[in-house]
């Protein structure tokens, strides 16, 4: 988040202490289990709401759909409606989504490289 002195500096908008905050509200919603893998699915490529829910195991239809009108809200991802019948709808991800899949690469390296690590603290944890 930074230093305590940037943060200080910041307009309340942009102050994710604050629970007022427009940046915390966007952190919330982005920051949850099925966004992440939502924008990391999409990383590569356009797909439709059936490969989606196809790739990101364990999502619900329900859950798939609100997380997409969520990140479509946020213009994290683009929603494509083609007109044919029945509709034909895709999503890919915005340049800000872009932006933030590379984030979502770095958490999920982070995830990767400690998995061992964590696995061991978790054995030991008795509480």
């Amino acid at each position: 988040m930074g230093t305590k002195e940037q943060l200080d500096g910041l307009p309340p908008h942009a102050d994710l202490r604050r629970a007022d905050s427009l940046a915390r509200e966007i952190f919330s919603d982005v920051a949850n289990k099925w966004a992440l893998l939502i924008i990391e699915t999409l990383a590569e490529r356009t797909l439709r709401f059936s490969e989606l829910r196809d790739q990101v195991e364990g999502i619900s239809h329900k859950m798939l759909t609100q997380n997409l009108r969520m990140l479509e809200r946020n213009g994290l991802v683009e929603r494509t409606v083609h007109p044919t019948i029945p509709p034909r709808v895709e999503y890919t991800l915005t340049a800000p989504g872009r932006a933030l899949r590379a984030t979502v690469d770095v958490l999920c390296e982070w995830t990767q490289r400690h998995l061992g690590e964590i696995e061991e603290a978790r054995g030991r944890f008795t509480g």
